[in-house]
This record gives C-alpha cells, structure tokens and sequence, in this order.
C-alpha cells in the first residue's frame, strides 16, 4: 500500500499556506501491531517522490502525552514490524478538526482519538 497518495501530497501542500490554527491533517499513519498514530498537517521540507520528506504533526508514541513536532517518513518507512508488517495509512480516515484541535484533545484524554 502506497502510503501517501498525490491527492494526500497535494493536501498537505495546500496547508503551508493557510495559518497553523487552521490546518487540518490529512493523513493519518498508525502501527497495526500497535498503538503509535501520526496525523500529518503538511510538508515541512524535503519530498515525497525521493522519500526525504520531513513532515510536521502530531505524533502519539504510546507514552501517555502527545507531541507536535516534525516526522521524518525515512523513519517512518524503515520501521519493520511482526508478521512482515510496516506502519500504514488509515485508508478510511477523514478529519474533522484541525490539528491543533486533534492536540488539545488528545492533551486532555492522553491519546490521539481520531
């Protein structure tokens, strides 16, 4: 599975242009064997195309806080998991906040709920 599509890059683009209160993210990763989850607002730096793209959002390690911060998908794509498994997209997932919103929920409850 491809886990950023162009219509997800184009998405993440659009929202460098808009003020941070108001981005959404448009991709939300997780670990199936897991609980880790990203939801990514934008590209920081970097591409998509070469696999060097530095992405910013909010990250959710199974630490009991989430954090903003910015995410490397060369990480994110080396991480080998059980079963043959790697971290995959949400192919189902549509926000309904924004980033920010997504953050100070997940402040208050101690996970990212999306």
């Amino acid at each position: 599975m491809k886990l950023i599509t162009k219509e997800i890059e184009k998405q993440l683009l659009s929202n460098q242009g808009l003020p941070e209160e108001d981005r959404k993210p448009y991709l939300k990763l997780f670990n199936p064997t897991g609980a880790a989850t990203w939801l990514i607002s934008e590209i920081d730096s970097g591409s998509i195309e070469s696999g060097d793209a530095i992405f910013y959002g909010l990250s959710d390690m199974v630490f009991g806080e989430s954090e903003l911060g910015l995410i490397s998908m060369q990480e994110l794509t080396s991480v080998k998991l059980s079963f043959g498994l790697s971290i995959e997209r949400d192919l189902h997932w549509e926000p309904t906040k924004t980033l920010i919103e997504y953050w100070i929920e997940s402040r208050t409850k101690g996970a990212i709920s999306a």
